[in-house]
């Protein structure tokens, strides 16, 4: 026998007498690496099943026996290919001192590399697409990265569009995603913090923030709030923020999600926290204020008296989608005094022969074209424009003619619902979906008076909400005039000098002194 076999006799038992005495039957929680390599490989098809896609590439070098495992899917086939056929095919024939360090050494091309001895770890990085190789006579296990799983390219946004600015979206892969953000803000101070969220699932989840911009109360409570979590699965980012959101009884979104990633860079540099979820395209950031939600991409790369213009004729349209019905109802049913004379004969006349109170043909034509709306969103994208499109003409003529409804009722839900279409964020547009059937209710019972009340309450709500600490109407209420270079209106681009301050740490400043614009001297 020679030296080299006796050293590594010794070695092997010395690392077998290590297994023995840590090693407790009685925590499987703690289960380590067994030393014989089929006993491992037994113990993963047992616990997973004898799954087919799981791969498996057994080796010898020299008169040390291994084999690497992989799922078939999830891990690059490519590049543990190339791992044999320059590594291991080459090498079998040959004797190493350090079998072991040797594999290491070897293993590193492939990828990041970890050495796992804890029997969890072994499934961690299994399912998450890594490979693993074990060896004869060894407690520890290779961990090598080689994740090459199908993801989507980027492509264009699909639910936020914008006629300028970038045509790129995040995607479902969240590497691809946090590099998005990092080709934008090039900082060292751009922190990266990652969890795994969801016993079953065990979904990669990361929070990115710029370190002395964000609050760190603010980026404590979010982690606070992300470990507070405990489901089985998170499959999408709306699981996340249905978990940390500060209020649940309300229909208004106290957290923002968008598929840009300009859109997340903008809100990141002023001092918000992002909470990026593999698997979706998806991203939120929080806090988040009312009138963030009616800001568009397009608003910061227009000029600002355009961009002003159109921010305001978006929250008209929000008010216009939330009380258009409920305003013709309390007109024609309690106010018509309050209409001119031509008008109200009008309307009269259109609705004498119609056999139902306001209240009820305002609810059949909303409900009708709630139910167009969702159809078309579910049908195929090739036919659920015209089913949408054809069905509101079609049954809309078709219940004016019968008599079902009036003509005015008709325009008055067209209106509203186009306004409502006006609503850069899905989330606010449908919660003015829900709260225009309360004022409608309000309205049938007290008029304008309820239509008032109504709105009362509905600010009253509002000025109540808060998103991670920061009020939510912030800052419209409590007012703050030095801040409203970028609510209702937006100054000009050199105006803004600041960052709102309740979301940064006291690094406030994002823009120079005499930055304005003009002709040279």
């Amino acid at each position: 026998m020679s030296i080299l076999s006796r050293l590594n006799k010794k070695q092997k038992a010395k690392q077998n007498d290590n297994f023995r005495q840590n090693q407790d039957p009685n925590e499987p929680s703690k289960l380590l690496i067994l030393p014989k390599y089929k006993d491992n490989l037994n113990r993963i098809q047992s616990e997973l099943g004898n799954s087919g896609d799981v791969a498996l590439r057994e080796f010898h070098l020299g008169p040390v026996k291994g084999i690497v495992i992989y799922i078939d899917g999830l891990a690059n086939n490519t590049m543990i290919s190339d791992f044999f056929l320059e590594i291991v095919v080459k090498e079998e024939d040959k004797t190493h001192e350090n079998v072991f360090q040797y594999m290491v050494e070897k293993a590193t091309g492939m990828g990041n590399l970890e050495v796992i001895k804890d029997w969890n770890a072994v499934y961690d990085s299994l399912l998450s697409g890594n490979t693993l190789i074990f060896m004869d006579g060894f407690v520890e296990a290779i961990s090598v990265e080689t994740k090459g799983w199908e993801k989507r390219a980027i492509s264009e946004p699909t639910t936020q569009l914008a006629i300028r600015g970038p045509k790129d979206s995040f995607t479902e892969s969240l590497r691809t995603n946090t590099a998005l953000i990092r080709r934008r803000i090039k900082s060292p101070n751009l922190w990266l913090e990652s969890m795994k969220i969801g016993k079953v699932t065990q979904t990669d989840v990361g929070i990115m923030y710029i370190k002395g911009i964000a609050e760190d109360k603010i980026v404590d409570e979010v982690k606070t709030r992300l470990k507070r979590i405990d489901m089985d699965g998170i499959l999408e980012s709306g699981f996340i923020e249905q978990c940390i959101e500060d209020q649940t009884l309300t229909t208004f979104p106290t957290t923002f999600s968008s598929e840009r990633p300009d859109v997340v860079t903008s809100q990141i540099l002023e001092g918000r926290v992002a909470i990026i979820v593999d698997g979706t395209p998806f991203v939120i950031t929080t806090p988040t204020v009312f009138i963030q939600f009616f800001q568009s991409p397009d608003d910061y790369y227009f000029r600002y008296d355009i961009t002003s213009g159109l921010r305001l004729l978006r929250i008209l349209s929000f008010f216009t989608s939330l009380v258009g019905p409920a305003l013709y109802i309390a007109a024609t049913t309690f106010h018509q005094e309050m209409m001119p004379t031509p008008m109200a004969i009008a309307i009269a006349a259109q609705r004498e022969n119609v056999p139902f109170p306001a209240f009820v043909e305002a609810l059949i034509m909303e409900v009708t074209f709630e139910i167009l709306r969702e159809a078309g969103i579910r049908l195929p994208r090739a036919v659920g424009q015209a089913v949408s499109i054809v069905g509101a003409l079609v049954i809309g003529q078709a219940a004016v003619q019968a008599g079902v409804v009036s003509p005015v009722m008709v325009i008055v839900v067209s209106m509203t619902a186009i306004a409502n279409f006006a609503t850069p964020s899905f989330a606010m547009a449908i919660s003015s979906r829900l709260i225009r059937f309360f004022l409608m209710g309000l309205a049938t019972f007290l008029g304008f008076f309820g239509i008032t009340l109504g709105l009362l309450v509905m600010f009253i709500h509002l000025c109540s909400l808060r998103s991670f600490g920061v009020p939510y109407m912030s800052p419209l209420a409590p007012f703050n005039l030095k801040y409203q270079q970028d609510t209702i209106f937006r100054f000009p681009i050199y105006m803004i000098k600041e960052r709102p301050p309740l979301m940064t740490e006291g690094n406030v400043t994002r823009a120079g002194n005499n930055q304005k614009p003009g002709p040279p001297k």
